[in-house]
């Protein structure tokens, strides 16, 4: 009983140290807008994860300002980020849901160019860590990812920091993919028309949970067949598809590779700008790690066929500053191996 009377002291005193700082974010937020800004066209996956996010976070914020979700797509969400980093206001009402490849970039190949500096944003979390899939069209001569090592085809593609670009690339690289690399798409939702319509093959990159919400169709008739899987350790529903790390050929490009899953650990991250307020972050950051065991998000998740499993901001940090802490030699590889033909990487 003493134990559990320390512990529950131990609360309310923390829950006293914490009421002023909530009674301040509470005061700056009430009665505001939110804007969160989708580095991604209409549509996709990042698109529809964002928008059930806005939905519901809001209510976890003191204050319960309302969220607005605004599409501002570029340079693989590096546009969205380098408004946020340098021209939103720096007081908690402009957030912006943005790829993981505009954190990667800047951090790991000096010659980037470099819309914001990912060190300096603020982490509010991730929605969910993602296995990425590499598919074909049922009726391509690639059934397999080993014909997609000895025989020529399309595969679509986005831009310059977008995975499904990035990730074409680095099977081609240290896997030997023969497969051409489309780029110049709007997004994963015009890449699954171009398959549809016979102008591709297939995509070298798509969130396992994307294309269960997005083509779930094609799951279940067959339309598409799934190559290799991509990620640290095998998707759960997917036991028996090949690992993208099954096919690598050397240990410096495992270590890439390696790198590269590492980034999907934090698969969708949400930023705020530099600066703002401490108590202003911290409702924000609480908010979306409220978000893990909100009921209504979950349905509502679920509804939408959604995997979730939010990451919380500091674990986003943690993961940022060990991409930071990447070797020069690994970094370089990894500049290298992602750049397509032409990039001076």
């Amino acid at each position: 009983m003493s134990s559990m009377s320390a512990i529950f002291r131990a609360g309310l005193i923390a829950a006293v140290l914490l009421a002023p700082a909530a009674a301040s974010a509470a005061e700056a937020f009430a009665g505001k807008n939110i804007d969160l800004l989708i580095g991604a066209p209409p549509g996709g996956g990042y698109d529809i994860y964002a928008r059930t996010l806005a939905r519901h976070v809001g209510r976890h914020i003191p204050g319960q300002p309302t969220i607005v979700a605004k599409n501002m797509p570029g340079a693989g969400s590096a546009r969205a980020a380098g408004f946020i980093s340098s021209i939103a206001p720096k007081d908690g009402t402009a957030i912006a849901a943005i790829m993981p490849g505009a954190v990667m970039g800047p951090l790991l190949d000096e010659k980037a160019e470099a819309l914001f500096d990912p060190t300096k944003v603020l982490y509010l979390g991730t929605a969910n860590n993602g296995t990425r899939i590499c598919v074909s069209r049922k009726d391509s001569k690639i059934k397999t990812f080993d014909d997609a090592l000895t025989q020529k085809a399309k595969f679509g593609g986005v831009s310059a920091n977008d995975s499904t670009r990035e990730y074409g690339y680095l099977h081609k690289k240290t896997a030997g993919a023969q497969y051409d690399v489309v780029s110049g798409y709007a997004g994963t939702a015009e890449i699954a028309l171009a398959i549809e319509r016979g102008e591709v093959q297939g995509i070298g990159d798509w969130s396992w949970a994307s294309l269960k919400k997005q083509r779930p169709d094609w799951l279940r008739d067959k339309k598409v067949t799934l190559l290799i899987q991509g990620a640290l350790q095998r998707d759960p529903d997917l036991p028996d598809l090949p690992s993208a790390l099954d096919f690598v050929k050397s240990d410096a490009d495992r270590k890439v590779m390696e790198l590269f899953f590492t980034q999907k650990t934090i698969a969708r991250p949400v930023i705020a700008p530099p600066g703002v307020p401490a108590e202003r972050l911290d409702a924000l950051r609480a908010a979306f790690a409220a978000l893990a065991g909100d009921a209504p998000f979950l349905a509502d998740a679920e509804r939408s066929n959604l995997e979730v499993a939010p990451i919380a901001g500091e674990a986003v940090d943690k993961v940022v500053a060990l991409i930071t802490a990447t070797p020069a030699d690994v970094a370089d590889r990894f500049a290298k191996v992602i750049a397509s033909p032409g990039q001076s990487r």
